[in-house]
């Protein structure tokens, strides 16, 4: 019986859209398939692989090629490699996208602004709205959506697992899940 096929599953979304709450969902889901999953997640990279590292676009983009090429590593070792990240620039996630030789499937985690602010139990938004945080994606710093991304989930008009549902229902449909 041959190896299952890895792949990247890239979700990219402003703090706070569901990235990571819809990254472990989606593992649960495809662990109980008897898949090997790993999570990169954007605030552990940043504690444990990309430490020193600011919020400049060379750095996060640093950050995100960072991400990218774990990745990669282990999407063509079988193993389904999950990032998310926010990954507010278009041209490096399409970088990220071309270097790999494995599937490589962008989520785009979408949510308005204004649920975002109501979902924020830190109260980033508000002091970035405010001016007190400078370079906050969305806010004081850009974020890029996807023109085209290959799913899209919108957690503001969805549910968690209407969300988690839409993206397995993608993955089988390009026969990755």
């Amino acid at each position: 019986m041959s190896e299952p096929t890895g792949f990247t599953l890239w979700f990219t979304g402003l703090s706070g859209a569901g990235k990571s709450t819809l990254a472990q969902g989606v593992r649960r889901r495809l662990v109980g398939r008897g898949r090997r999953v790993e999570i990169l997640d954007g605030d552990e990279v940043r504690t444990n692989l990309s430490k020193g590292l600011g919020f400049s676009k060379e750095d996060r983009d640093t950050n995100i090629r960072r991400i990218g090429f774990v990745a990669r590593l282990l999407s063509r070792n079988g193993v389904v490699a999950i990032g998310a990240a926010i990954s507010p620039y278009r041209d490096v996630r399409d970088e990220v996208r071309r270097t790999h030789e494995a599937a490589f499937v962008e989520v785009y985690v979408s949510c308005a602004i204004d649920e975002l602010v109501k979902r924020d139990s830190k109260g980033l938004y508000a002091k970035a709205l405010r001016g007190e945080i400078q370079h906050f994606t969305g806010i004081s710093d850009p974020y890029e959506a996807p023109l085209s991304p290959d799913i899209l989930v919108e957690s503001d008009r969805q549910s968690v697992e209407e969300s988690i549902d839409t993206i397995m229902k993608s993955l089988e449909a390009r026969q990755l899940a």
